[in-house]
């Protein structure tokens, strides 16, 4: 088994989760030797304890990772690990994100230009009409769509962004070799062809309740921004906004009538602060995105008064947004360097800082 396989193998252990995994493999140094540590080794490893190392020993009896890596490839599915490069790096920012992520179809760098869109499953014509209209917008503007491939506003989404021609990705609770609800069996194959369905849940894992506020995080976690579209007061859609603001993510809403029940909670969001939306464009504007049509604007010039590490980020900058780790490849300077040379752009408001550490130079 390669170091990956054994993170797949900790994944599949209920109790463990990333937290606790990090901090076996910080003291183990892999995780493999981690994996074949004794009971009483794995309990003297801070956060983990007794407990813990029981359902660890006791876990990897059970279980058979063997039998997971060959569905894994049976089904044409590739693994990644909060290791891998490639790991989309919106989510990694969460607080405790997936170790591990089961991803069939393909993640684009684009992709982290993504706004999530989410709402209730008994959808009026009203939430579904809008849901179609928004994604229709984000396509055109180059934006991935998230959902959760759920019935209603989901996958009203999700069709109209394969249909206009862009990438959405699908969060499941419950394994990729699950199809859930049953009837999303053709919309599942669509998002894998045009984007990925992802899942931290291990293969044949059932669409327990108890999964979804998991998933919830990982499509809030995706994306810059999570748009609500018809939502009742207590819905799973609520769940994912909380988690939003918990990630220092936008929360917009789209108001709908006043009679509805599917209009409670997205008017509650709106009376506590969330963003009222019509479009697209209102969520674009929000998060810093809108598209400047002007075409008589004079070209950005880069300030005489900057020091040379200021210099260099507003040469980036001036080419579009960025985020930190995009700056952090193109750049000769120390990460140190580059941070301190964004906040003092940020104190001489040349520089904003957007949702999911994307930095925007002010004109």
């Amino acid at each position: 088994m390669t170091e990956r396989d054994y993170w797949i193998a900790f994944n599949m252990i209920d109790g463990v989760g990333t937290a606790r995994f990090l901090k076996l493999r910080e003291y183990f140094g892999t995780a493999e030797k981690a994996w074949h540590a004794g009971e009483k080794e794995l309990a003297r490893v801070e956060g983990i304890g007794s407990i813990i190392a029981s359902q660890i020993v006791n876990g990897r009896q059970r279980i058979d990772v063997n039998n997971e890596l060959i569905k894994i490839r049976q089904h044409n599915i590739s693994v990644l690990t909060l290791g891998d490069e490639a790991y989309p790096a919106l989510l990694r920012e969460i607080y405790n994100p997936p170790m591990v992520m089961y991803v069939w179809g393909t993640i684009h760098k684009e992709d982290e230009k993504a706004v999530a869109m989410v709402g209730s499953r008994r959808a009026t014509s009203y939430g579904r009409d809008m849901a179609v209209k928004i994604a229709d917008e984000f396509v055109k503007s180059e934006i991935t769509v998230v959902s959760g491939m759920a019935a209603g506003i989901d996958s009203c989404a999700h069709w109209a962004a394969i249909k206009g021609g862009g990438r959405t990705l699908a969060v499941l609770g419950c394994g990729l070799d699950v199809v859930y609800p049953p009837q999303n069996r053709e919309l599942m194959q669509e998002i894998a062809s045009n984007g990925a369905v992802l899942s931290e849940f291990p293969l044949g894992t059932k669409p327990e309740a108890r999964h979804f506020p998991r998933r919830n995080r990982v499509i809030s976690g995706l994306s810059l921004g999570t748009v609500v579209i018809e939502a009742a007061q207590k819905s799973g859609s609520l769940i994912t906004a909380d988690f939003a603001l918990e990630q220092g993510r936008e929360v917009l809403a789209v108001p709908g009538s006043v009679h509805s029940k599917n209009s409670k909670g997205t008017h509650a969001l709106i009376k506590q602060g969330a963003k009222l939306i019509e479009n697209a464009a209102d969520v674009l504007e929000e998060l810093g995105m809108a598209e400047n049509k002007a075409h008589d604007k004079k070209p950005m010039v880069i300030p005489a008064d900057l020091s040379p590490q200021e210099k260099e980020m507003a040469q980036m900058l001036l080419t579009g947004n960025q985020s930190l780790d995009a700056l952090a490849k193109r750049s000769t300077l120390t990460l140190t360097d580059i941070s301190t040379a964004l906040l003092m752009l940020e104190m001489k408001g040349r520089v904003r800082q957007l949702p999911g550490k994307i930095f925007q130079w002010m004109d």
